[in-house]
């Protein structure tokens, strides 16, 4: 039998979603499949309705070899295992004549732990020293959770947090499962073999297709012990997020508390004289981060470098004597010295890495309302590691309806490590970009308004013009309104001023679950949805219910954001330009993300408004401008109220 060629498979599997074939989407699966065959690098551009899953999913599955997808959100893993990957193996099993298996991976935490389910969390002396199965009463909401979970053990099958509807709150999630350092091992758990985060990996070893997400590709980059099986091909869909994902999973906190957390779980099995000297290591830490002050350190301070070494030395004396101590008084021994352990070690960790001071980190000190101040310490780029760990003995495809900022690939690629596209040496991985652009027909289906008019905003204050501008545009297009803000505080004011002034009901983030606003919102064509940074990405309403997407302002990082300054000031340092490299690059990325949240189906019509009116006249404007969907662009404040204001009428004839 004659091997099914790529345009047979493609049409299948889209014959079998229910969709359609469209250019950009064939295109993306021979560049994907080009690019496993030979086992070279590609990114790929694909704008919403591309179809993109099918584009990568088709080619590499066919290939035979074994596939890692990971991804950015809990939504794209669901739409892959539940509906993507079922319907596309189904209908290439026949021409493959053979049927991919495929399989979820994800951190350990992420799995209920049969061993904390039924022998209780080990508590903190000063959280009470009950099970939490009895303590929490059946009436509180965290004893119903707990009993809940204890019934959905039984039924489930993956133990899987996100498989549990409805959801719990993190700190019922807590007392069921564990971090990979706390985890007692398969060997040594009386539930190791019924482990479902130990089912889950075997699972994923013997699977075609294994869909992660990027915080466990970070950790199986970053620590060197693999947790995903091996792989020739890696996917990387929502690519654009990588870097900030991988950037958190490498970044290193300490807070008085959870130093304070470490000396009480210790406190169980060290003589007392180990103990104190952590207890008093953690109340000198404590004492110098009451006067701390949010911002970088260039330089570790004299007494907090004293402080850290102290705690580093005391912490190492600890996890020495931990490993030998013994206390058959402590029920359930084994796992409270392991959770010990695990806090202990990480004070440890990360108290070693910023006192070694290495020029490729970046620390400072940061200070929460609500939980007071922390000591954090990043890597001032990620892009070595992910060039080393990600782009060798494997092909890797890349890919996000938005990784072409200012007009080429670029400025991501840096991001990552790789060269400007088509250099490079032996050491240097190639790649090659592609966009393969939309299916929609953007100058014809939405409008760029930048209101070039209004007074250039400045970082404090109150935008009477922009509030005039922003009820103006809402008032024409009849509500439909998505607005996204800089900041939480920007969109307060905004909703505030707005109830004030319109009569059309305005939903504010953070007043009710993301999922509820996003629902009520597109069930009603007047209501306006305001917000900050996850509605930027994270808001899918295809139809008249947005017809009108507003950006109060360009969304550049704050000026005291230590890690993206000390970014920009290493580029500058370095010979480049640290604006355009880090600050404009971010900004663009945002924007891009928002920008898209407009058209969303080949029948959506409407407006981007940027309230800002630096995209029309500073110099970096046109680099802004070229990353975002090539919308009709204007600045004519008329016509834009004129265009809403039909779009409105055609939505209402139309009964919606």
């Amino acid at each position: 039998m004659t091997k099914p060629s790529l345009p047979e498979l493609l049409h299948a599997a889209v014959s079998a979603v229910g969709g359609m074939e469209r250019p950009g989407q064939t295109a993306m699966a021979e560049a994907v499949a080009e690019a496993v065959d030979d086992g070279s690098h590609l990114l790929v551009q694909a704008g919403t309705g591309t179809g993109k899953s099918l584009g990568y999913l088709v080619p590499s599955v066919a290939h035979g070899e074994t596939v890692v997808i990971a991804t950015a959100t809990l939504a794209l893993q669901r739409q892959l295992v539940e509906r993507d990957l079922p319907r596309t193996v189904d209908a290439l099993h026949p021409l493959l004549r053979r049927r991919p298996e495929f399989a979820m991976l994800k951190g350990r935490s992420n799995y209920l732990c049969l061993h904390r389910l039924h022998e209780g969390a080990p508590q903190d002396e000063e959280e009470g020293l009950f099970d939490p199965f009895e303590s929490a009463t059946p009436t509180s909401k965290l004893g119903q959770d707990l009993l809940r979970m204890r019934d959905w053990a039984d039924e489930t099958e993956t133990g899987d947090r996100d498989a549990l509807t409805p959801g719990v709150s993190d700190r019922a999630w807590a007392q069921v499962s564990v971090s990979s350092r706390e985890c007692l091992g398969a060997s040594k758990c009386a539930y190791g073999a019924e482990c479902f985060a130990e089912m889950a990996r075997e699972r994923a070893k013997l699977s075609d297709v294994v869909v992660t997400n990027h915080a466990l590709l970070a950790i199986d980059a970053i620590e060197g012990a693999p947790v995903l099986p091996p792989h020739e091909v890696l996917i990387i869909d929502e690519a654009h997020e990588l870097v900030s994902r991988v950037t958190g999973a490498a970044t290193g906190e300490l807070t008085p508390g959870q130093v304070n957390r470490a000396v009480r779980r210790a406190a169980k099995f060290v003589d007392e004289k180990v103990g104190d000297s952590l207890q008093t290591a953690a109340e000198g830490f404590e004492r110098l981060m009451e006067l701390a002050l949010p911002g970088r350190l260039e330089e570790v301070p004299e007494d907090l470098g004293y402080a850290l070494i102290a705690l580093r030395d005391a912490a190492r004396t600890v996890i020495s004597a931990l490993g030998s101590a013994r206390d058959r008084s402590v029920q359930d021994e084994d796992a409270v010295r392991k959770q010990a352990l695990a806090s202990v070690e990480n004070v440890h960790d990360v108290a070693e890495r910023i006192t070694q001071g290495s020029e490729y980190d970046v620390v400072w000190y940061e200070r929460h309302d609500r939980f007071g101040a922390s000591l954090r310490v990043a890597p001032m780029t990620v892009s070595g590691l992910l060039r080393e760990k990600l782009f060798t003995d494997r092909s890797v495809v890349l890919t996000s309806a938005t990784l072409k900022l200012g007009g080429d690939f670029n400025g991501v690629g840096a991001s990552l490590g790789l060269s400007p596209e088509g250099t490079g040496g032996d050491d240097v991985p190639q790649w090659k970009g592609l966009d393969v652009g939309s299916p929609f027909d953007y100058p014809k289906q939405g409008i760029l308004y930048v209101a070039r008019h209004l007074a250039t905003p400045g970082r404090e204050g109150s935008r009477g013009d922009m509030m005039d501008e922003l009820a103006e545009l809402v008032e024409a297009s009849g509500g439909r309104t998505l607005g996204l803000f800089s900041s939480m505080r920007a969109a307060q004011a905004a909703a505030e001023e707005l109830r004030g002034r319109l009569d059309k009901p305005i939903l504010l983030q953070g007043e009710e679950t993301l999922g509820e606003l996003i629902k009520s919102f597109a069930a009603d064509a007047e209501t306006c949805l305001f917000g900050t940074l996850s509605l930027w990405q994270g808001v899918d309403v295809p139809g008249p219910s947005c017809q009108l997407v507003v950006m109060d302002r360009i969304p550049f990082p704050r000026p005291d954001d230590p890690l993206m300054s000390a970014r920009q000031k290493a580029v500058e340092e370095a010979g480049g330009n640290g604006f355009m490299a880090v600050a404009a690059t971010h900004a663009a990325l945002l924007m891009a993300q928002g920008a898209g949240r407009l058209v969303r189906a080949t029948g959506d019509r409407g407006v981007v408004a940027v309230l800002d009116p630096r995209l029309a006249n500073a110099r970096y404007g046109s680099f802004l401008r070229a990353s975002l969907p090539d919308f009709w662009y204007t600045t004519d404040r008329n016509q834009v109220r004129r265009s809403l204001a039909a779009i409105d009428a055609a939505a209402k004839a139309d009964g919606r």
